[in-house]
């Protein structure tokens, strides 16, 4: 049983490379049960880079990565999903040539009173219209819908998403906002946001990281935050 005390993404002294450049140089952070923590970073700042270390994209080599106390440091990402983790991966990523429905069940994990296919079309109405229609019938707000919808189908304790904004006109950008609002306010999932836009990421995030070259360089509210102007100019271009 997991409460708002337990840690269920614990990511400590993380070391990544790619080749010979040393990406990720000793990174912190955790999210709580419940719990929605965001991660911000200019462009080429590791953001992606850590999720790619966290999902077992990228083998580390240093450090260590646990899901609700499990070490899961250099796990093959099946092993890593099956722990509880889901992905709704940079640029959405939906299977073009199946169905909406066909993409929200292919992976499904049913759970007693968890995530299934009625709960979340619950949450997302307009992909109710759209059951039969190919991946790339939708737009690109209706596929970040589906691709969070299909992460959910999972039912995990912790929710990655990477850049979920990008690429969306800002009245759907106002929705994904919304829906992850909703979900860390009533799903009790752990959200991990990474993300470059500041209002997106203080919105939905209850605490914020921001990641300069590799390496934390804030952690704290998004109030303290935007008391930091010195962190927003130098790292954000705020």
């Amino acid at each position: 049983m997991t409460n708002a005390t337990t840690i269920a993404l614990e990511v400590r002294a993380l070391h990544a490379y790619y080749g010979d450049s040393h990406v990720l140089q000793g990174v912190d952070l955790d999210v709580r049960a419940g719990e929605a923590v965001a991660l911000l970073g200019r462009n080429g700042a590791g953001k992606t880079t850590t999720i790619s270390a966290i999902m077992g994209f990228l083998r580390p080599r240093g450090g260590t990565v646990r899901v609700l106390g499990r070490d899961l440091t250099g796990a093959a990402p099946h092993r890593v999903a099956r722990a509880g983790l889901a992905l709704v991966p940079q640029g959405r990523r939906v299977f073009a040539d199946l169905t909406v429905r066909e993409n929200l069940t292919l992976a499904a994990s049913p759970a007693s009173d968890g995530w299934d296919l009625e709960r979340v079309l619950d949450l997302f109405p307009s992909l109710r219209r759209r059951l039969d229609n190919m991946g790339d019938e939708l737009s690109g707000g209706e596929q970040q819908m589906l691709a969070i919808g299909r992460a959910l189908m999972r039912n995990p304790s912790v929710l990655v998403l990477d850049e979920p904004s990008e690429g969306l006109a800002p009245q759907l950008r106002t929705e994904v906002r919304d829906v992850l609002v909703r979900l860390r306010d009533t799903s009790g999932l752990a959200i991990l946001l990474v993300e470059q836009d500041l209002g997106m990421a203080t919105a939905v995030g209850q605490r914020v990281y921001v990641m300069n070259k590799g390496t934390i360089v804030f952690e704290g509210t998004p109030a303290a935050l935007a008391a930091a102007s010195d962190v927003e100019s130098r790292y954000l271009g705020v």
